[in-house]
């Protein structure tokens, strides 16, 4: 009838009707949150999007710059912190239009470092009057120039438990350490006698190897040239149990530049399966977390960190040392174990340089006096109901077939504007 092929009179198969269901139900959560998780993060960014938009008082006059702390994960490389940075924080830092920097850290102990150092260099202004980097060298020139910098909130974005762990730990050693690396204690050279294979002939004064023969060697090859190995870490200029007899130095300031703590959920191994699926299938709740931390480092609202009260302890513990805790339980059991293997393996051997500090398997320690200039960012509750009540079209957030099947819709039924006639006078 009517050239339509006969349908069929019954249901599919049992099996078919299984697989029809799994294939559906899972495409649609798939694409519902996919949806969704841009809908939040276009929620958040749009929310602070006014800032780009306002007017600066001289061409001359520096932006706020943010700095973005990103370390490789455990047992993974850099490529995930950098992936979950560019889909979660970065559409909402850009939409405010402020400027950002980036310490990257490939191992345990980079971030830490970089910290310290980035401190060291602001206690003692001799430092950096050679301009050793990139950015003092910039920073020089404008200096000269008569350039002011950026007077208000700066602010720090550290993504990860692992990241926090190390930021804390290298403000303190900034702030608390020595501006000189401490002297490390050097092994005595080992001396052998080779008297058995040589010996000296008095007659030439020259030492002769026994079975040595006077013909000429053979031409030995070039060794390939290598790549230019990675530069050490440095080594802390301090220890935990040091905090409480360093003096704190007499410049150190009331409040040090707020910082904003980011959720990086990040698990792997096989048996974490399932709830690598569950976390796929939820990323919106994950880019709407993101999103508000985020906002708030834009927003530069900051306060006091908190003492939060823990249910197995009956003291309060700090919100430094509390803050993204529950990402440890997603560590690889071989981060736990890796001290203990390298205890074994450093028995009866004889170390020329101090092991490194493990960070991310030690508890968070603070100074009271480090502690409590610390600030937090936190969204007001005004500008998170602003946030709320954005509404974003749905054209912004569907994918490619359904924004495809709306542009043929409305090129095929939008009629299109008819040319509307021009009336000139003839008076002249």
């Amino acid at each position: 009838m009517m050239g339509l092929p006969n349908l069929p009179k019954k249901l599919p198969s049992r099996n078919w009707l299984i697989f029809w269901t799994l294939a559906g139900s899972l495409s649609a959560a798939i694409i519902y949150d996919r949806r969704e998780k841009k809908r939040a993060t276009a929620r958040w960014a749009r929310a602070v999007s006014h800032i780009a938009k306002e007017p600066i008082h001289s061409p001359s006059e520096m932006p706020r710059k943010l700095t973005i702390f990103l370390e490789s994960p455990p047992t993974d490389g850099l490529r995930a912190a950098q992936d979950h940075f560019t889909e979660y924080v970065k559409p909402v830092i850009a939409a405010s239009g402020l400027d950002w920097e980036f310490v990257q850290g490939r191992k345990e102990g980079d971030i830490r470092a970089a910290v310290a150092e980035r401190i060291r260099r602001t206690r003692d202004p001799d430092a950096t009057a050679g301009a050793h980097t990139q950015d003092e060298i910039m920073d020089d020139v404008r200096r000269r120039n008569g350039i002011p910098e950026y007077a208000g909130i700066r602010g720090d974005i550290v993504i990860g438990r692992h990241t926090w762990k190390e930021y804390v730990r290298g403000l303190h050693e900034g702030w608390l350490g020595p501006l000189t690396a401490p002297a490390i204690p050097t092994p005595d050279p080992v001396v052998t006698d080779d008297a058995a294979t040589t010996k000296e002939t008095p007659e030439e004064g020259k030492v002769v190897a026994e079975g040595e023969d006077n013909k000429e060697k053979p031409e030995e090859p070039k060794p390939e040239e290598k790549k230019p190995e990675r530069p050490p870490q440095p080594l802390p200029h301090n220890t935990t149990a040091d905090y409480p007899t360093s003096p704190i130095p007499m410049l150190i300031p009331a409040e040090f530049s707020p910082s904003a703590p980011v959720p990086f959920p990040h698990i792997l191994g096989f048996t974490n399966t399932f709830i690598r699926l569950g976390r796929f299938l939820n990323r919106r709740h994950l880019a709407d977390d993101v999103g508000r931390e985020v906002a708030a480092v834009c927003l530069a609202a900051a306060r006091e960190f908190r003492d939060e009260s823990n249910p197995d302890s009956e003291n309060a513990e700090p919100e430094q040392a509390t803050a993204l805790a529950w990402e440890e339980r997603d560590w690889p059991k071989s981060v736990w174990k890796e001290e203990k293997r390298n205890a074994r393996s450093d028995e009866g051997k004889k170390q020329d340089a101090p092991p490194a500090e493990k960070i991310w398997t030690s508890p968070v320690v603070l100074d009271p006096r480090i502690a409590m200039r610390m600030r937090r960012f936190e969204l007001l509750p005004e500008d998170e109901a602003r946030a709320r009540a954005i509404v974003i079209p749905e054209e912004e957030v569907e994918g490619f077939i359904k924004g495809s099947l709306r542009s043929l819709w409305r090129w095929a039924w939008t009629p299109a504007p008819k040319p509307r006639p021009v009336y000139v006078d003839d008076d002249e």
